[in-house]
């Protein structure tokens, strides 16, 4: 649960969390062709998740979801990783149901970013990762430290595993002790976009 956090550290080494059975394959052949870098595909235990298809892109990164197709608003982006895609999925859809706008893009390569995503979250209020490690030094740390570096100004918000040493227990109860269900972090989620929401200025009458 900490090997995001550790392998970030490493001075060129690329690194991939497949999210389904699909993309493991996919990226094990990828990180194969890879000659100049290290390479680590990190795939979680526990069942196999159910096969996610893309529906389009932004950049190299898969886009799972996006805001407009449902009519509404560019209020959040979610990062999910890995597996987590399939959680920020249900998440996405059931905060579209409450008129929220919610674009959710699989990264792929977690390690290093792709640049396209700074463009994706210049356009939504708020910014979201998703993932099964701890939350310090893992990728939301990265997302946030791309952001900065590239001047934009949107609140992310890290979701992952406590820095503690836990109790051991399935996977599935472990996500669930830590929040990281899609009825949780939708709660979550719609409380942090609606404070966004209330705090950004009134737009001018044309």
């Amino acid at each position: 649960m900490w090997d995001l956090s550790i392998l970030q550290v490493v001075p060129g080494l690329r690194m991939a969390a497949p999210r389904d059975a699909e993309r493991l394959r996919t990226q094990l052949r990828e990180a194969v062709e890879v000659d100049d870098a290290p390479t680590v595909l990190r795939y979680p235990k526990g069942a196999v998740a159910e096969e996610m298809p893309a529906v389009g892109k932004v950049g190299s990164m898969d886009l799972l979801r996006r805001a407009g197709d449902a009519g509404h608003g560019k209020d959040l982006l979610i990062v999910g990783v890995g597996t987590m895609a399939q959680v920020a999925v249900e998440v996405a859809d059931r905060m579209a149901d409450q008129g929220i706008g919610v674009t959710v893009v699989d990264p792929l390569w977690i390690k290093p970013l792709d640049e396209a995503l700074v463009t994706e979250a210049a356009e939504h209020s708020v910014v979201a990762v998703v993932e099964d490690n701890g939350r310090t030094g893992a990728v939301g740390d990265a997302v946030s430290r791309l952001l900065r570096d590239h001047d934009v100004d949107v609140p992310v918000r890290s979701f992952g595993i406590e820095q503690e040493f836990l109790t051991h227990a399935k996977r599935e109860r472990i996500l669930e002790q830590q929040g990281l269900t899609p009825q949780e972090l939708s709660r979550k989620l719609t409380e942090t976009v609606a404070r966004r929401t209330e705090n950004e200025p009134a737009a001018e009458p044309a």
